[in-house]
């Protein structure tokens, strides 16, 4: 396969990561969440840099196999409440529905909906009436200042009465008219047995829309300009990418997360890891998640900002805890997170008129940050900003000296991390802690420390893992129905309907009948016990499912685009590591100690070494804590383990 290009926008850097003839380039560049066009395009820029030896975009996007891209543009939207005013119809004389969904979250549903509600009934009434009632219906509620509508039915005919109503409203409005509000219709989104999941699915999703839209379309368009090989692809939360005009707003919703977990899993099959605990430590975020026998663990139904959907989310933890957390002091406690500083105003020694003090001022002052070499020497940082941030917002406040602060809000921060890695996954002996993101590999040490783990991994990747996990994914399709009869009949009609929604998708990516792998299951749902039921060959109802209270219909269509390599990398130490430098780090004794630096790029697999020792990348920093030891493995990756383990 040729060069492949995968971006992960967060929230406060983007990531880009190309990989062309078994090389590897990897940037950084500061989010710009006024317009993430400008960081999408300025990464690609400097990346393009790195590859030739000169900025050429233009040439790197020619030769570009495939370009992934993730992005937590939804994620934010919904945390900041930046998006349309929704109006919602459902069926007459279903007010529980709407109590349901209050129930849930009634502050998220305020500021979507509101009481921009109407209920219609569509019994008993002929096409005249039928269409008076339901323009009567959209006028109300545009009236009251809805700009998107979202329609759901909740009851036995839902989908039947949800077509109805989109025949007479669109012939009433059609939708190539100016003034043509946009509809959702819930059952087309999502099939699902629980009207409030689906009426909260189509809500979220209605409310992503917009946004998501005219940002990709441009970006696709911007791309064209540069005569790319293939669309862009949009990496999901389901772990699988598809162009922009086949993706699902709320599809997008914590990709970024999810592309590290599937790097995550490949990289533990490539060491033959069986309880594998991740740990990315964004600038506003920690995801911590966990890969048991290769297995990314996932909800059926997923939840965002705590309302249900109907579709599955990747199980991680997304604690406010990260290089731009706020640490502040609360009585006489240091309380870290959850609020942060993102990229603008940025921590204190940024230079950007932040005040707070956060975990980067910490580590800047400690020594572990070079203030030269930041970020790729793109970010000088200034020492005496953050020195004032902590002296004022916590060593005052205490009544310690700043030196005592740094201290106290190393071991606070490592503690918070540690306590929301073990509240979220299971720790046992054979538990490996993988470390990644800009600030992972910097508080790995501490955190296994208490956390009980004794053998943690920092990919050479880590800085941009999540970028790279992202190319792990496949070109795919998930689809769903719900089946209102148990019987052959109702399965096959159903299984063909979804076998030919996939083949026109499949064919809208650039793939015919036949160039992609499908599969399918029946899951039957008994009080709150599920059970699933692989279906291959003939579609044939399963007795074991016949006495299910409700049974869905799962269908997906994958074309992949890598072969998995069965190749086990090999762990074994050969000479001593080759210090660069050495470098003054403040420590536990409150004193200076000189301790040796050694360079990611110019190790080779084999070499070791003993803490407290210093690893560098360009954009990552590994404090190897005493009593820890470490070897680079064959491909460049670092393992650790804590005493002679």
């Amino acid at each position: 396969m040729g060069m492949l290009i995968n971006i992960d926008n967060g929230g406060t850097l983007t990531d880009v990561c190309v990989l062309k003839d078994n090389n590897f380039y990897s940037t950084k560049t500061l989010t710009t969440p006024y317009d993430l066009s400008k960081c999408f395009f300025d990464g690609l820029k400097i990346v393009s840099k790195e590859v030739y030896g000169q900025e050429d975009i233009t040439r790197l996007l020619a030769e570009a196999e495939n370009i992934r891209y993730s992005t937590t543009q939804g994620t934010n939207a919904i945390v900041e409440r930046k998006g349309p005013k929704l109006g919602m119809v459902i069926n007459k004389n279903n007010d529980n529905l709407i109590k349901l969904m209050q129930e849930k979250d009634p502050d998220l549903f305020t500021f979507l909906v509101a009481d921009r509600v109407e209920e219609i009934d569509l019994a008993d009434l002929n096409d005249e009436e039928l269409a008076t009632e339901t323009a009567t219906t959209i006028t109300r509620l545009t009236a009251s200042g809805a700009n998107r509508i979202v329609v759901c039915f909740d009851n036995e005919d839902a989908t039947k009465c949800e077509s109805q109503f989109k025949r007479i409203a669109f012939d009433n409005y059609p939708r190539h008219l100016l003034g043509a509000v946009p509809m959702l219709f819930a059952s087309e989104l999502a099939e699902d047995i629980s009207g409030n999941r689906r009426g909260w699915t189509a809500l979220v999703n209605s409310f992503l829309h917009p946004a998501m839209e005219s940002f990709l379309y441009n970006a696709e368009n911007c791309l064209r300009e540069y005569r790319t090989k293939n669309p862009l692809l949009i990496f999901r939360n389901d772990g699988d990418a598809s162009r922009v005009a086949k993706t699902i707003a709320l599809r997008t919703y914590s990709s970024g997360p999810r592309g590290g977990m599937e790097g995550v899993k490949e990289f533990s099959k490539q060491y033959s890891l069986n309880n594998v605990v991740s740990m990315d430590i964004g600038g506003t975020t920690t995801d911590i998640g966990q890969v048991i026998n290769s297995h990314v663990s996932e909800s059926r139904h997923g939840n965002v900002e705590g309302v249900p959907i109907s579709f599955g989310l990747c199980e991680i933890s997304s604690p406010g805890v990260g290089g731009s957390s706020i640490l502040s002091v609360n009585g006489k406690n240091i309380q870290v997170g959850p609020e942060s500083v993102g990229a603008v105003p940025g921590p204190a020694s940024f230079g950007r008129g932040g005040k707070e003090s956060t975990m980067t001022d910490v580590n800047l002052l400690m020594g572990l940050l070079d203030p030269k070499t930041f970020f790729g020497g793109g970010l000088k940082l200034d020492i005496d900003r953050a020195r004032a941030a902590i002296d004022q917002n916590i060593a005052s406040q205490l009544g310690i000296t700043s030196d005592e602060a740094l201290i106290k809000l190393r071991d606070a921060y490592d503690a918070k991390v540690s306590y929301e890695l073990t509240e979220f996954a299971k720790v046992s002996d054979e538990t490996v802690l993988l470390a990644f993101g800009g600030a992972g590999p910097m508080s790995a040490c501490g955190v296994a420390d208490k956390s009980g783990i004794e053998t943690i991994f920092i990919p050479k990747t880590a800085a941009v893992f999540s970028a790279y996990g992202i190319g792990s994914c496949d070109i795919g399709q998930s689809y769903s129905a719900v089946l209102k009869k148990f019987d052959n009949e109702t399965l096959e009609v159903a299984y063909n309907n979804l076998a030919e929604k996939a083949q026109r998708d499949m064919f809208a990516e650039g793939y015919s009948a036949g160039e992609y792998d499908i599969s399918a299951q029946i899951v039957g749902f008994k009080g709150t016990d599920e059970t699933a039921h692989e279906l291959t060959g003939k579609a044939i109802f399963p007795k074991a499912l016949s006495n299910s209270d409700a049974a869905i219909l799962e269908f997906s269509a994958r074309k992949k685009l890598r072969v998995d390599s069965n190749k086990k990398v090999k762990i074994s130490q050969s000479s001593v590591a080759t210090k660069s430098s050495v470098r003054s780090i403040f420590g536990d004794n409150q004193e200076w100690n000189d301790l040796p630096v050694y360079e990611v790029n110019k190790m080779k697999s084999g070499n070791h070494s003993i803490g407290p020792a210093v690893i560098e990348d360009e954009y990552f920093t590994c404090l190897v804590r005493p009593g820890w030891k470490f070897v680079v493995t064959e491909l460049g990756d670092i393992c650790l383990t804590k005493g002679v383990k």
